[in-house]
C-alpha cells in the first residue's frame, strides 16, 4: 500500500493476511489474558508469602511469650537472691523498682515519638499531590 494513501477497515494489514479488525481483536483477547496471568501469579505469590509471614509472626511471638516467662523466672530468683539479706517484702520492693522504673522511661519515650506520628495521614505526601494537582490544572489551561 502506498504511503499517505487511506488504509480500509477490515483490509488485510500489510504482510500478515488478516484483517486489521481481527488483529486488534486478538491484541485485546491476548493482553486481557496476560493481565489475568498477572493477577493469577500475584495472588499465589502473596499467598505463599503471607504462609511464611503467618509462620514467621508465630514463632517471634512464641519467643516473646518464652522471652517474658524467662524474664519472670530471673526476677523470681533476683528476688529470692536478695531476700536472703533483706525482708521478704523489701526485695519484693527492689525487684519491682528495677522493672518499672525502667517501664516508666520507656513509655515516656514511646508516648513522645506517638506524638509526633500524629495524625496518621500522610501530610507531606498530600500536600505533594494537591502541588502536582494545581501545577497539571495550569499547564492544561495554557
Amino acid at each position: 500500500m502506498a504511503e499517505g494513501s487511506p488504509r480500509i477497515v477490515g483490509a488485510p494489514a500489510e504482510g500478515t493476511g488478516e484483517p486489521v479488525a481481527d488483529l486488534v481483536r486478538r491484541l485485546a483477547e491476548q493482553t486481557a489474558d496476560l493481565s489475568r496471568q498477572e493477577v493469577r501469579l500475584a495472588q499465589l505469590e502473596l499467598r505463599q508469602k503471607g504462609r511464611a509471614a503467618g509462620l514467621g509472626a508465630g514463632m517471634f511471638g512464641a519467643a516473646g511469650v518464652l522471652g517474658v516467662l524467662g524474664l519472670a523466672a530471673a526476677l523470681s530468683a533476683a528476688g529470692a537472691a536478695i531476700a536472703l539479706a533483706v525482708p521478704v517484702w523489701g526485695a519484693a520492693l527492689a525487684v519491682a523498682g528495677l522493672v518499672l522504673v525502667p517501664a516508666g522511661g520507656m513509655a515516656l519515650v514511646g508516648r513522645r515519638s506517638l506524638s509526633h506520628a500524629t495524625p496518621p495521614a500522610p501530610v507531606a505526601t498530600e500536600e505533594s499531590v494537591r502541588e502536582d494537582v494545581a501545577t497539571i490544572k495550569e499547564r492544561a489551561r495554557r
